[in-house]
């Protein structure tokens, strides 16, 4: 097996980067409607600076509209308010990154993200509203933080009926922005706030279309928030009880929040998706589908059929930054060497060099290969590394992959992120 597989790395991968690559790779992003760009952590530089490059070629060279990322709406819509240029975006975009403050701050206040947030705002800066580029959070976590937001920005709205609003606020103000807590309190105690949390969407809901231009965005975030609200309730509420559940809660939170977003933007939007391999590679392709689990990449694929376009990323060693513990201080952590038979140890053993690999009829032998594929979370213990790999007919989870033989540590914004080696 590993033969055949060796043989199709080394017949089918090109050199990456190189003008051939990326030409190459580019004819397929810039016909897809979603492109789904991966990562194998959430603290890796390469991955992040690659991501970028191909986003920024992708909106200036093939119009697409925005960028929906693995965050919270709250903390990635003060960035998107920055890069349009709002005047209430703050002074600055490390004051506009200071929003994502919650653990794991470096996901996205770091430097490669502040890089493309200044070439986000220079290139939105003399196009019409309705023309600039945005950078769009679509996960479950905000509960409390779109809660507030929600408050703020109905205090603002004239003859606004707060009711709705008030009343979520007030039950699930008894958790202490806990999630746990209110999980189990929902859970066990009947304590839940569902029927606060349908009827705040229910007030929300579309009001963005009848908004004047200038306040449109606004009411769209105000739903956004909602729904970010709903979802995390669902989510919180399923966690408690079934890991299986709540992993689905959230990646379907995920699509309906990226429809929503392409309903906002009009006919022949076209989006690009930055989250973990774990989210954006079919999950009916790895051993999550045995426990009934579905992801963003399976379900858009579903929906969306040739619409999607998924790159996986990997590397065969290198540094990461993680912590230890959720919540724990940030580390820049050691990478081991791939473990042998692996995909990411092949495509090393082949050739120590980055490379890429586009999967089509000249990769078939693959589509039979179940292969271990590392993935590394927020919370990483490189001693376990056998624990890190997922098994994966890789050729079926992505339509390309991208390969980086050695990547480093990204460089978080806050000091304390950055620290302990």
């Amino acid at each position: 097996m590993e033969s055949l597989v060796l043989e199709t790395i080394e017949n089918q991968t090109m050199p990456y980067p190189s003008d051939e690559s990326r030409r190459a790779l580019l004819g397929k992003m810039s016909q897809a409607k979603y492109v789904l760009l991966g990562e194998a952590s959430h603290g890796t530089a390469e991955y992040y600076k690659d991501r970028a490059e191909w986003s920024k070629r992708l909106i200036s060279e093939h119009g697409f509209r925005f960028i929906a990322v693995e965050g919270d709406w709250s903390a990635c819509y003060a960035l998107n308010r920055y890069v349009k240029g709002r005047e209430d975006a703050g002074e600055d975009v490390r004051e506009a990154l200071s929003e994502f403050a919650r653990w794991p701050s470096w996901m996205w206040a770091n430097e490669d993200i502040l890089e493309l947030a200044e070439w986000l705002r220079a290139y939105n800066k003399d196009k019409p509203e309705a023309e600039k580029a945005g950078f769009y959070g679509i996960d479950v976590y905000s509960l409390w933080e779109s809660l507030d937001e929600i408050l703020r920005y109905l205090e603002t709205q004239p003859g606004t009926d707060l009711d709705a609003a008030r009343r979520a606020f007030e039950c699930f103000e008894a958790h202490e922005r806990d999630g746990q807590r209110y999980g189990i309190s929902a859970t066990f105690y009947g304590e839940g706030c569902q029927d606060e949390v349908v009827a705040l969407l229910r007030k929300l809901q579309d009001k963005w279309r009848q908004t004047g231009a200038d306040d449109r965005e606004d009411a769209l975030s105000a739903e956004m928030n909602a729904l970010a609200v709903q979802g995390a309730e669902a989510y919180y509420r399923t966690m408690i009880r079934h890991d299986a559940e709540s992993w689905n809660v959230r990646d379907r939170h995920m699509v309906k929040a990226l429809d929503k977003l392409m309903d906002y933007h009009g006919e022949g939007t076209r989006v690009v998706v930055w989250e973990h391999n774990t989210h954006i590679g079919d999950a009916r392709w790895t051993d999550m589908a045995a426990d009934g689990m579905v992801n963003v990449g399976q379900l858009l694929r579903e929906k969306y059929g040739s619409e999607v376009f998924a790159v996986g990323y990997g590397t065969y060693e290198g540094t990461v930054v993680a912590g230890r513990a959720w919540g724990s201080p940030a580390q820049v952590m050691k990478v081991p060497s791939a473990i042998r038979g692996s995909w990411e140890e092949l495509l090393h053993r082949s050739g120590a060099r980055d490379k890429l690999l586009i999967f089509d009829e000249q990769t078939a032998v693959l589509d039979e290969m179940w292969l271990g594929h590392r993935a590394i979370g927020v919370v990483y213990h490189p001693e376990r590394e056998r624990g890190n790999y997922v098994p994966t007919v890789v050729s079926k989870r992505y339509d390309a992959f991208i390969y980086f033989d050695e990547t480093r540590a990204l460089v978080p914004l806050s000091l304390e992120a950055a620290v302990s080696y």
